[in-house]
């Protein structure tokens, strides 16, 4: 389970026929602190990599932007790959099974809540 703050932009793509996957950069931050001798320790933020398929993807590609608050639920995933250079790279993924938005909605979609404003003058 982990909740961040999207990163940037989230990248959706499909493959097959309407089958989608999407990929958020999702930031974690556990809050600095002071220790009992005074001394200051800082926020530590960490970097995740989730994939999200189909229905959640989809989602994701419509509602989801960089900034957003994410609740992720999910598995983790290790996995390794030879660079163009022949480095051995070793990557974390998170491979989603359910999400929730946190961030509320913007104002232009919250507008059927809201009441209908008087363009009348006189009834102000």
């Amino acid at each position: 389970m982990l909740i961040g703050n999207v990163g940037r932009e989230p990248e959706v793509r499909y493959y097959e026929a309407d089958q989608a996957m999407a990929i958020v950069t999702l930031a974690t931050t556990e809050r600095g602190y002071k220790l009992a001798n005074g001394t200051q320790v800082p926020d530590h933020t960490d970097w995740h990599t989730v994939l999200l398929y189909r229905g959640l993807a989809k989602i994701v590609e419509r509602y989801v932007h960089k900034g957003d608050k994410l609740y992720v639920e999910g598995r983790i995933r290790y996995r390794s790959y030879d660079d163009q250079r022949g480095m051995r790279r070793n990557v974390t993924e998170i491979l989603a099974e359910n999400m929730e938005l946190l961030s509320p909605k913007p104002a232009a979609q919250r507008s059927d809540t809201a009441a209908p404003k008087s363009e009348d003058p006189s009834e102000v």
